[in-house]
């Protein structure tokens, strides 16, 4: 279980890094990353898994591999930093080591997008 402190609840946190953040993307999901300016909180997850990759049992599947998968992973993220998971329609059909590596891969790129930015600014 994710710690209530690294979680995103607020809709309007969702709002904010789809649009200022940055999305990178793999075979069975999608990330959206945003690096905050005010980092006095600790890094956030968020996940959306929607209707369109299957019933309740199906999505709440992916969503405990990749709650289980963050939680792991925390410590990784800087403070203030804000990651949405975005699960795919075929994200049923990957094993438990697949969305692992994809998560792994999935936050290199992200940090890697994050860097570029702000070497252009």
């Amino acid at each position: 279980m994710i710690p209530a402190a690294h979680r995103i609840r607020i809709g309007e946190d969702f709002k904010r890094v789809f649009k200022a953040g940055v999305r990178v993307r793999s075979e069975h999901l999608m990330a959206h990353c945003l690096s905050d300016t005010d980092d006095s909180h600790a890094a956030r997850v968020g996940f959306i898994v929607s209707k369109a990759v299957g019933n309740a049992v199906r999505r709440n599947r992916v969503k405990r591999r990749l709650r289980e998968i963050m939680h792991s992973r925390l410590e990784e993220l800087e403070p203030g930093c804000l990651f949405v998971i975005r699960a795919q329609p075929n994200a049923t059909e990957a094993d438990f080591a697949q969305l692992e590596s994809e998560v792994t891969m999935l936050l290199t790129k992200a940090r890697r997008k994050l860097l570029d930015r702000g070497r252009r600014a």
